[in-house]
């Protein structure tokens, strides 16, 4: 006789069966309950595993078709042993064992709560209790079968999935895709579903979020039931969701053989650890799923000065002095900046070159040409204005041209074939290494001592691809070690230097994930030089990241009008301003523009760091001649708008939260708006007259008790 166990925690309803061949199977995992009525096919639940672990060596029998990783082995004779249900600091966690008799090896499923929020993090561990060494060749993080069965309709009519596009200077790029348009129509008996058709996403390398971000999302519209997942990791990472024995199931992991090149011997009485994995199930749409999963981001995040302040910061990069640095150069920009507001300056790239920088990176000591005074000149000057300095680092690589680039062993890079790692001009170091983190490590405490630095943009520009077989057993294996030694290292600079702000950038947004946003407070989003575009980019932020973790260039350029200014400004103020542009070349109206927008900033920064997201108008696309994005807290709505080349000058904007209620609108931002708009309780649209074709307003909404 199959026993069940059923788990309701923050909303969620769990169920487990444990059947008559002792194997344990995950029935259901939402926020809406269970339906018996739903386990249609034929198969009955031969599928629905708790996790898959494929073992070099092992058949894997029945019929799965492709590269699905599905009915692995020893994943397919996994037998159940117990169950643990507990408690911590975090919320509820369970534990569940399973065992593998024949190859005397154990997997432990962890699925861990986080009490008020609908969000449960997950991840595996398989350990080698036998007597000879078990190569891994994938193990799931989390596994999920019947992720259609909500509903009457074929999925192929009810469902979308949400799959977040990126790249270099077009981050942030969502696009919802009908199952048929992603190849997945149903072509076989609903109860019978077992093609060799499977949607999958992955990355393969350091840079995590290169091509896409590490999340997605999956609507029910049916069901009215929408479930988003992230995979916390930086560095490779895979998803799929395929059709099996009759059900959709989806799969989260870190590496993987097939598509990263991971591969790991794992030894007599050793243990591995899959990445976490989160994942969200919410009533309601994506947009739903975005706002729990911000306040699961701000709960796992480390505790930080800077997310509880969101400093303005002034950064000399961006349409501005663009990496090439000098004091006669700042002189006017600290001038300005600190006149504007803003509360650091950071000197962004070519502090440490006297001439072409890019290929002798390393050594990170003030070229001498640059700061005929020194840098500590600078940044002495950048304190007495009241800002707090800050400077550029690539702190993982090191320029094929730089003085200790052949001094140190081979052993700091990445190997490959027995040759050293090249990408643009740069060898990417391997943070195994203990000469390694004594580099870093005297880096950070010199620029920290020696020059009063407190904020540091670490960037990384380079891709090293799949690894490095350095003590390793796989190229994936070796970049696997390597990031969660980088994470490591990471944790000991907050631990020594808690106040330090460091920023997450990575050509931009190319490492947006949350193995590195757990530790890192601000994440720089895009490189994106034109700030008509940046709107889209801009908008889309609170889908990746808490708002404001979300560093925004707003970036006047030298040649334009006041609409230009404003929208520059809008489109970072409901996030983390990141200021740059000539100041000093600015008209003085255009200057106070800018001042403007940074006071406006402070004012409200209070409510951004405990306001979630929503986003009237949709996701925003690139093609888009109206985006908004809104923030809404317990009383007041905040939303920005964009008039992005439309020709009519008119937009209604629904508030759906706000409809009935009684409101009190203004444009905060400019004061001297130049622009009509009108709140309408009953319908709840919010309607704006905007002056121009491309210009943008900053309202707020208040409620009224």
């Amino acid at each position: 006789m199959a026993e069940r166990i059923a788990v309701t925690e923050n909303g969620l309803h769990l169920l487990f069966e444990i059947n008559e061949e002792n194997e344990i199977k995950f029935l259901h995992f939402s926020a809406l309950p269970f339906d018996e009525s739903t386990l249609t096919s034929r198969w009955g639940t031969v599928g629905f595993r708790l996790a898959e672990v494929q073992i070099s060596g092992l058949d894997r029998p029945g019929e799965r078709h492709g590269l699905k990783y599905v009915r692995t082995a020893p994943g397919y004779r996994l037998k159940y042993n117990r169950m643990e249900d507990l408690r911590n600091e975090t919320g509820r966690l369970l534990i569940i064992h399973q065992k593998d008799e024949p190859l005397s090896f154990s997997v432990r499923s962890y699925f861990q709560f986080y009490d008020g929020l609908s969000v449960v993090r997950s991840w595996t561990q398989v350990e080698n209790r036998g007597e000879k060494a078990q190569g891994l060749e994938y193990v799931s993080s989390f596994a999920l079968t019947g992720i259609e069965k909500e509903g009457l309709l074929p999925y192929d009519k009810k469902l979308s999935l949400w799959i977040p596009h990126n790249g270099w200077q077009k981050e942030l790029h969502w696009q919802n895709y009908s199952f048929p348009q992603l190849g997945m129509s149903l072509s076989q008996p609903e109860d019978d579903l077992h093609t060799s058709k499977y949607i999958h996403v992955s990355n393969t390398g350091n840079w995590s979020s290169k091509e896409f971000l590490p999340m997605g999302v999956l609507e029910n519209r049916e069901a009215g039931h929408s479930l988003l997942w992230q995979i916390e990791h930086n560095g490779s990472w895979h998803w799929e969701i395929a059709d099996q024995d009759g059900f959709l199931y989806l799969q989260l992991s870190g590496p993987t053989e097939t598509q990263s090149h991971w591969w790991k011997s794992l030894k007599p009485g050793e243990t591995f650890e899959t990445v976490p994995v989160s994942v969200c199930p919410v009533k309601g749409d994506a947009q739903e799923a975005f706002r729990e999963i911000t306040k699961y981001r701000r709960r796992i995040r480390r505790k930080n000065r800077d997310n509880e302040t969101l400093a303005v910061i002034f950064n000399d990069y961006m349409n501005c002095l663009w990496g090439d640095p000098t004091t006669e150069k700042e002189l006017p920009l600290i001038e300005k900046a600190a006149e504007a507001g803003c509360e650091y300056f950071c000197v962004d790239a070519g502090w440490y070159s006297d001439g072409f920088w890019w290929d002798n990176v390393g050594e990170w000591k003030p070229a001498e040409k640059r700061w005929p005074g020194g840098l500590k000149e600078v940044m002495d000057l950048i304190r007495s204005k009241g800002m707090i300095p800050g400077v550029w680092l690539e702190l993982e690589v090191m320029g094929i041209k730089c003085p200790m680039a052949d001094k140190v062993p081979r052993e700091w890079y990445f190997i490959r074939h027995g040759e050293k790692v090249y990408d643009r001009s740069r060898y990417q170091l391997d943070f195994r290494h203990p000469g390694v983190i004594r580099h870093a490590n005297e880096v950070i405490d010199r620029l920290v001592k020696e020059y009063g630095v407190g904020y540091i943009k670490m960037d990384y520009n380079i891709e090293p691809g799949i690894g490095t077989e350095v003590d390793a057993d796989s190229f994936g294996d070796g970049l696997l070690q390597h990031e969660r030694a980088y994470l490591k290292w990471l944790d000991s600079v907050f631990a020594r230097y808690p106040d330090l702000i460091i920023e997450n950038c990575s050509s931009g947004g190319l490492r947006m994930d949350y193995a590195l946003l757990s530790r890192y407070s601000i994440q720089s989003t895009s490189d994106q030089e034109n700030y008509r575009y940046y709107a889209a980019i801009a908008a889309n932020a609170p889908s990746a990241l808490t708002p404001e973790q979300a560093a925004i260039w707003s970036y006047p350029l030298t040649e334009g009008d006041d609409e230009e200014v404003i929208f520059n400004m809008v489109n970072a103020m409901l996030l983390r301003i990141h200021q740059s542009g000539h100041l000093a070349n600015l008209s003085p109206r255009r200057f106070e523009l800018t001042k403007e927008g940074i006071a406006c900033y402070k004012a409200i920064r209070g409510d951004i760091k405990n306001a979630l997201p929503f986003w009237p108008l949709g996701l925003a696309q690139y093609e888009d001649e109206w985006v908004s994005l809104g923030l809404k807290t317990e009383k007041k709505t905040y939303v920005a708008l964009w008039r992005r080349g439309a020709a009519s000058s008119a937009c209604s904007v629904p508030l759906a939260h706000l409809k009935g209620k009684q409101v009190k609108v203004g444009c905060i931002y400019p004061k001297e708006e130049n622009c009509s708009f009108s709140f309408q309780s009953q319908s709840g649209l919010l309607t704006a007259r905007l002056p121009s074709p491309f210009c943008a307003r900053l309202f707020l909404l208040k409620q009224e008790s």
